[in-house]
């Protein structure tokens, strides 16, 4: 089996599509080009901000090849692969896994609430189905649920290929205990802007942070700051990221905004996959004009 040193940050990129829905490889190129030179450890290709699921199997494989190539020996690069179900969860992951990526981010499965024992079987049949590194992602605002860390704990012992843990829940409490159980077998990575801090301060490896499409400079160096014990440097850089996330994720819908604040940067970031839509340009406008507050923080 591959394995992988898994900390930093990463980013879940954005899939940059045109008017017309196709994916424009031309305008990713440069943005991986632009992430890599922030100094991130890798890229999150299919994943939820990538607007995985709106995106076909076929697709996705060669959005993972592309990035692959692209991102060359600068990064790692991981493949999102949950699906609904257990099935197209090792097809997927089959994929990514013939098409480059070095890991495999997996949500646990949606729409339909799993009891703890059919994730935990998810998750082993997964492992013992395709040789590749596994990530497990706890996203409750999309699944409806928080997977335990308990449960977590017992997958991470029965399950050699998982290499880490993607928490979005923004619990300090879920997070401690995560860390507390199992830090010593697998890294423990926020999926939470606002614990980016308390999550390396308690000894978890990093972050995959949707506004790290946007802002990697400041996610890189809050990491740098945090991992050399600069605590002063490490607490401004939080408050930043905190207001980033606070404009982008929490005041507007979280892939339209991401990928007006990047186009306000320069980065052709293009438009959401339908049904989903840009900002409006009133609602576009506030956003710009929020994140200037950043210069002075």
């Amino acid at each position: 089996m591959i394995s992988m040193e898994l900390k930093g940050i990463y980013v879940p990129n954005v899939t940059p599509f045109d008017r017309h829905g196709g994916i424009d490889v031309h305008a990713l190129a440069g943005l991986v080009d632009f992430w890599l030179g922030a100094g991130v450890s890798g890229l999150v290709v299919n994943a939820s901000t990538g607007e995985g699921p709106l995106i076909s199997r076929q697709e996705k494989r060669d959005l993972v090849e592309f990035v692959r190539e692209r991102v060359g020996g600068r990064g790692a690069v991981i493949a999102g692969t949950g699906a609904i179900g257990t099935r197209e969860t090792i097809e997927l992951t089959r994929d990514a896994r013939d098409a480059g990526a070095e890991a495999a981010l997996v949500a646990t499965p949606f729409f339909f609430r799993p009891t703890e024992e059919e994730i935990f079987q998810h998750f082993a049949s997964l492992v013992a189905s395709v040789d590749l590194p596994v990530i497990l992602y706890n996203v409750p605002k999309f699944t409806g649920y928080s997977v335990s860390p308990e449960l977590v704990d017992r997958i991470s012992r029965e399950c050699s290929s998982l290499i880490g843990m993607k928490d979005s829940s923004g619990s300090p409490g879920a997070m401690a205990e995560n860390i507390r159980l199992f830090w010593d077998r697998i890294s423990v990575l926020s999926g939470a802007a606002d614990m980016t801090l308390p999550t390396l301060s308690m000894g978890g490896k990093g972050a995959i942070l949707a506004v790290a499409n946007y802002a990697p400079e400041i996610c890189v160096a809050l990491h740098e700051a945090a991992t050399g014990n600069d605590l002063a440097e490490a607490g401004r850089l939080q408050m930043r990221l905190s207001y980033v996330n606070k404009v982008l994720v929490r005041e507007h819908s979280q892939i339209a905004a991401v990928k007006a604040a990047m186009r306000a940067r320069g980065l052709d970031a293009g438009v959401p996959r339908r049904p989903l839509r840009p900002l409006p340009a009133e609602e576009e406008r506030a956003v710009i004009e929020a994140l200037k507050v950043l210069d002075s923080l």
